[in-house]
């Protein structure tokens, strides 16, 4: 085996190396998109005339986006001088001034973020660079956000991680075609569910644009969204949906005596009317049967809704004419926003409460999602195919969290990167964004 040299002299150069060079690609973006200057026409109170606006609330996005989950971690970006000068903040404030900006503008900042958030997500659905739609997909879910200390308006209830824990319960809705996501609540733990999902969905019919108006617009929601109010809402707004339903023990009754049609991996699909108590009309269920294999793992096990004669079974309300086979596949691609909710959780840092008042925690939730959307419009709008899917994982090892050099020749500063190739996406990336 080769020996590795014996006299290696170490010496640091600050000033010219960062290991955040793909932060570049999205600076251009975000210049191309005037979102500093958005930011700087947001009306909020400041007490520290240092940084403007759109500094601070940059100096909150990037972290999120190139993966410093707490604002302490941020003081690695104040001595990166490259980082400095390649994002334009000449000056990065410590995680004190964070947190005290969260906490002094966000009554304020909480309302007009929402609506530039909304904005911007109205636009881009009519982008020329993006493919035409043909139908727009809601995919309802909620999660836990475990909270440790005495955080405002962190409450106990269903907790299944931490049972007896304070935490949140926010409550999302993204579109299931794009993967963006297009409105949200910070809640109490103690919310239920379903509660304000109505809200929040007709939050997202006012966001189609125009031009889009004719597009078909369907719903997918699991069994905490099995409500009567929901189900005859969509009914009424002439919204295909699918939401698992809770097994009664009416719906029980029934599953012994239907007729399966089954299919070669043993998965039987069965359908029948159904109006349950104070519901106005009845629907159609589609159910599901499998049979109990003896080697299912835990998760497997945790997902079963009802176990009969050997069989677990799941059971589907829903208005579109599909077969129950398609009507099944057509839920199971609701799954996405599932990964969405942990990459959220753990690339984006949504678990980590940066306060204890409850309208800071809001306001930090909302630009979390705000920097979440621009790396999808980012992914959609100036790269390949090929990146388009791509998790934020991936993007920050090929491009956020990208070691460079920065050096200067006859005046003209230079990047260079680890190889040939990915120097050539990164000109690529560059090239479609001037075209922006």
């Amino acid at each position: 085996m080769p020996r590795g040299p014996r006299r290696l002299t170490i010496a640091g150069r600050p000033d010219a190396l960062t290991r955040y060079g793909g932060v570049y690609l999205l600076h251009r973006f975000f210049v191309r998109l005037g979102l500093k200057d958005a930011f700087a026409h947001l009306r909020v109170p400041r007490r520290n005339a240092q940084y403007s606006v759109g500094e601070l609330l940059l100096a909150l996005l990037y972290p999120l986006i190139v993966g410093l989950r707490r604002l302490e971690t941020t003081r690695l970006l104040r001595t990166n001088g490259v980082f400095q000068y390649l994002t334009g903040l000449p000056r990065y404030p410590n995680a004190t001034t964070l947190r005290r900006f969260l906490l002094t503008t966000a009554p304020q900042l909480v309302p007009q973020l929402r609506a530039l958030h909304d904005r911007w997500l109205t636009r881009m659905q009519t982008h020329p660079r993006r493919r035409a739609r043909t139908r727009y997909v809601f995919d309802l879910d909620s999660t836990v956000l475990v909270v440790y200390g005495t955080q405002e308006g962190a409450e106990r209830g269903y907790n299944p991680s931490k049972r007896g824990r304070r935490s949140y319960h926010p409550l999302f809705c993204f579109e299931g075609e794009t993967q963006e996501y297009w409105a949200g609540e910070l809640r109490p733990g103690s919310a239920h569910t379903a509660s304000g999902t109505l809200e929040l969905l007709t939050q997202c019919l006012a966001k189609i644009p125009a031009a889009h108006r004719h597009v078909p617009v369907f719903a997918r929601g699991d069994k905490g969204f099995y409500d009567r109010a929901i189900v005859e809402w969509f009914d009424d707004q002439g919204i295909g949906f699918v939401v698992v339903a809770k097994l009664t023990a009416p719906v029980r009754r029934r599953l012994s005596g239907l007729r399966y049609h089954t299919f070669r991996s043993e998965l039987g699909v069965a359908e029948f009317p159904y109006q349950p108590t104070r519901w106005s009309k009845p629907y159609r269920f589609v159910v599901i049967r499998r049979p109990v294999c003896e080697d299912e793992t835990a998760q497997a096990e945790q997902l079963t809704l009802f176990q009969l004669q050997g069989y677990r079974y799941q059971v589907l309300v829903t208005n579109l004419p599909l077969t129950p086979l398609n009507v099944w596949k057509f839920y199971n691609q609701r799954a996405g926003i599932e990964q969405l909710i942990r990459e959220l959780k753990g690339d984006y840092g949504l678990g980590h409460i940066p306060t204890r008042h409850y309208l800071a925690n809001e306001a930090y939730l909302h630009l979390l999602l705000f920097a979440y959307n621009t790396v999808v419009w980012f992914q959609q709008l100036c790269l390949p195919a090929t990146w388009q899917t791509a998790t934020l994982q991936r993007l920050r090892e090929d491009l956020f969290v990208t070691p460079a050099y920065l050096t200067r020749t006859d005046n003209r500063p230079q990047l260079w990167v680890p190889n040939d190739e990915l120097a050539i996406v990164w000109q690529a990336a560059l090239k479609t964004i001037e075209r922006l």
